[in-house]
C-alpha cells in the first residue's frame, strides 16, 4: 500500500556533533565584539590612566589649556558655516531636480554623486592650486584682468576652509532631500495651488515643511563630517596656522605620541558624534509623518517658467565649483612641468605620471591600498553575511544586540577607532603597528556597518523556507546559507562589497595615524608628497585614484542601479 507523503519519514538530519554551525556563528559574534568593544574600552581606559595609574589630569589638560581649546571653536565654527551653505544650496538644488521641469537633472545628480565620492583631501588640494593667495590660477586670473594685486580670495584662511567643507559636505544635504521629497505626493501642493497659492509659496509652506526632518537630518551630516574630516583641515587649517580637533588630535602623535591627551581628547568628538547621529535618525525615522499619499501618491513636476533659467546657471555653477573646476586643475597640473606656470604646450609632460608609476613609495601605496581594500571589502562581507544571517534567523540570543554592535561603528570617526587602535595594537604582546594588518583592522572595523546594512537588507527579502527545506533535506545551517542564501542575495552582497572597496580606497583619517614606511597607502603618500609639496605628483595620484573610483562606481550601478550610495560616508 502507497504510504501518504504526510506518513513519509523525515530525511535524516546529520548529527548534531557534525553540524559546526552554531559554533562558526558564535565566533563571528565573537569576532563582532573583539572588533567594536573591545577598541573603545581600551580608548577610555588610556584615558584615565597616567604614570601614577588612575588619573584624570588628561581631561584637565584638555579642558584647560588654550591650545586645546581652539581648535573647538574653530571645529565649531567651521561646521556651522559648512553645514549652513550646504543646507542653503542642497535644498534648492535637490527640490530643483525631484520636483521641477528644470532641464538637465540627470546630469546634476551625476555631478552630486561625483562630488560626494571625491575624496574630500583631493578637492582641497584642487582648492590650493586654484585659490591659493600666490599662485592659485583664479586668484592669477584676478590680477591679470582687475589689475589689483590683491588676492581675490586667500583659501587658507577659516572662511577658505568653510567653502572647500561646504563644497563637498552639500552632497549629504541633497541626498537626504531628494530622497524625502521622492516619498511626498503633490497632493498637498496641489490643495494649495486650488486655494490660489503660487509654486514659490507653496514650496516654502507646504513641500519644505513636510522634508523639514530630512532638511535637519541633511544638516547634522554635512555637520558631522565637517568635525571629523582630517583631510581638509589639514591642507587648508594646518597652512593658515590653524587646527581643527581632528588636525590637533593628529599633532599629539608627533613623537613621542601622547595617547592619554590624544584618547581625553578624542572621546568628546565620538560622544558628540554618537549624539547627533542617534538625532539625525530619530529624525529620519519621522520623515514619513506628514504625508497622506505616501510613496504612492502622484508627483507632477513643477513648472519653473521665467525661474527656469536662474535655476539651471544655479546648478551649473554648483557643479562648476565642485566637480569642473577640481577635476580640470588636477588633470591639467598632473600634466604639468610646474603646476603655477600657464597651461602652454611646453609646460605639459607626461613626466610626473612616469615618477608616480615608476617611484618605489609611490608604487608601494597604490600596491597596499588595492591589497588592503580588497582584504578589508572581503572580510567585511563574509562577516556582514554571517551576522546579518545570525540576526534574521535568530540563531543566537540577543539579536538586537549584535545589530546594535555591527552598526556601533558607523558613530565613531574615523581618527577616533585611530587612537584606540593605536593604544591597543602598539604594546609588545599584540604589535600590529608598523604593518598593513592594523590598518585592515582599521577599515574592517570602520566600514563593516556598510557591509551588515546591504547584507541585512538583502537577508530580509529571503524567505527562510527555502533554507528549511535544504535542512530537511540533511543540510547544515552553513551549508543552507551557503548553497541557499548566498546565490539569492547575491546582488546586496555584491553592493555590500563595493560599498566597503571605495571608501578603504581613500581612506585617510585613521590612516594618517596609523600608517609606517613599510605600510603607506595612496591617502597617506597624498598627503606626505603635499607637505613636500609636490602638488604634480599629488594631481597624479588623485587622478588615478578618481578613475578608480568611477570604475567601481559605474560597476556598483551596473549591479544595484541608483541606490548604491548611502547618506553616510562615515
Amino acid at each position: 500500500m502507497e504510504r501518504t507523503l504526510a506518513s513519509a519519514p523525515a530525511a535524516p538530519r546529520l548529527p548534531l556533533a557534525l553540524d559546526w554551525s552554531r559554533i562558526v556563528f558564535l565566533i563571528l559574534g565573537a569576532i563582532l565584539i573583539y572588533l567594536t568593544v573591545v577598541p573603545l574600552f581600551v580608548l577610555l581606559v588610556t584615558s584615565v590612566i597616567g604614570r601614577e595609574g588612575l588619573t584624570l589630569a588628561h581631561y584637565a589638560e584638555v579642558l584647560t589649556t588654550p591650545t586645546f581649546q581652539r581648535p573647538v571653536v574653530v571645529t565649531i565654527v567651521a561646521a556651522f558655516g559648512a553645514g549652513t551653505l550646504a543646507t542653503l544650496v542642497g535644498v534648492p538644488l535637490a527640490w530643483a531636480v525631484a520636483r521641477t521641469d528644470m532641464p538637465g537633472r540627470r546630469l546634476v545628480q551625476f555631478t552630486v554623486i561625483a562630488s560626494f565620492v571625491t575624496p574630500p583631501f583631493l578637492g582641497a588640494n584642487a582648492w590650493v592650486m586654484l585659490a591659493g593667495p600666490n599662485a592659485g590660477w583664479l586668484n592669477r586670473l584676478w590680477v591679470t584682468l582687475s589689475g589689483v594685486e590683491v588676492p581675490l580670495f586667500n583659501v587658507f584662511s577659516l572662511l577658505g576652509l568653510i567653502f572647500v567643507m561646504f563644497l563637498y559636505t552639500m552632497p549629504f544635504v541633497f541626498i537626504a532631500v531628494s530622497s524625502a521629497l521622492e516619498l511626498v505626493s503633490s497632493e498637498m501642493e496641489e490643495a494649495a495651488a486650488i486655494l490660489g497659492a503660487g509654486w514659490l509659496h507653496r514650496t516654502m509652506q507646504v513641500t519644505f515643511p513636510l522634508v523639514l526632518p530630512a532638511i535637519l537630518a541633511g544638516y547634522i551630516l554635512a555637520f558631522l563630517e565637517t568635525v571629523t574630516v582630517f583631510g581638509t583641515p589639514a591642507m587648508i587649517a594646518i597652512p593658515a596656522r590653524m587646527h581643527t580637533v581632528t588636525t590637533e588630535i593628529w599633532t599629539l602623535f608627533n613623537y613621542p605620541p601622547q595617547e592619554g591627551l590624544a584618547a581625553a581628547y578624542a572621546l568628546p568628538l565620538l560622544g558628540l558624534t554618537a549624539t547627533l547621529l542617534w538625532f539625525q535618525r530619530r529624525l529620519m525615522g519621522r520623515r514619513g509623518f506628514a504625508t497622506v499619499a505616501g510613496k504612492g501618491g502622484q508627483r507632477r513636476a513643477v513648472r519653473l517658467g521665467i525661474w527656469k533659467v536662474p535655476m539651471v546657471l544655479f546648478a551649473v555653477m554648483v557643479g562648476v565649483l565642485t566637480i569642473v573646476l577640481p577635476y580640470l586643475q588636477l588633470v591639467v597640473s598632473s600634466l604639468s612641468r610646474a603646476w603655477g606656470r600657464p597651461p602652454t604646450l611646453d609646460n605639459l609632460t607626461l613626466e610626473n605620471y612616469r615618477f608616480v608609476l615608476t617611484f618605489e613609495f609611490t608604487t608601494t601605496a597604490i600596491k597596499n591600498s588595492l591589497v588592503l581594500a580588497t582584504l578589508s571589502a572581503t572580510v567585511a562581507t563574509l562577516l556582514a553575511i554571517g551576522i546579518a544571517y545570525v540576526v534574521q534567523r535568530r540563531l543566537l540570543p540577543y539579536p538586537g544586540g549584535l545589530t546594535f554592535l555591527a552598526m556601533a561603528p558607523i558613530v565613531v570617526p574615523s581618527i577616533v577607532l585611530a587612537v584606540a587602535l593605536f593604544s591597543l595594537y602598539t604594546k609588545e604582546w599584540l604589535l600590529l603597528y608598523g604593518t598593513i594588518w592594523i590598518l585592515f583592522v582599521a577599515y574592517l572595523t570602520k566600514y563593516l556597518p556598510l557591509a551588515f546594512a546591504n547584507c541585512n537588507a538583502a537577508i530580509i527579502s529571503i524567505h527562510p523556507e527555502l533554507e528549511e527545506a535544504a535542512r530537511i533535506l540533511g543540510a547544515s545551517q552553513l551549508r543552507a546559507l551557503k548553497d541557499i542564501t548566498v546565490p539569492v542575495a547575491r546582488a546586496g552582497i555584491v553592493g555590500a562589497w563595493l560599498l566597503v572597496f571605495m571608501p578603504s580606497m581613500r581612506e585617510l583619517s585613521s590612516s594618517v595615524l596609523l600608517t609606517s614606511t613599510d605600510s603607506i597607502v595612496i591617502s597617506v603618500a597624498i598627503w606626505n608628497l603635499y607637505q613636500e609639496g609636490k602638488l604634480e605628483a599629488v594631481s597624479v595620484l588623485g587622478v588615478l585614484l578618481l578613475v578608480a573610483t568611477f570604475i567601481v562606481l559605474a560597476i556598483s550601478f551596473k549591479v544595484l542601479g541608483r541606490d548604491i550610495l548611502p547618506v553616510q560616508r562615515g
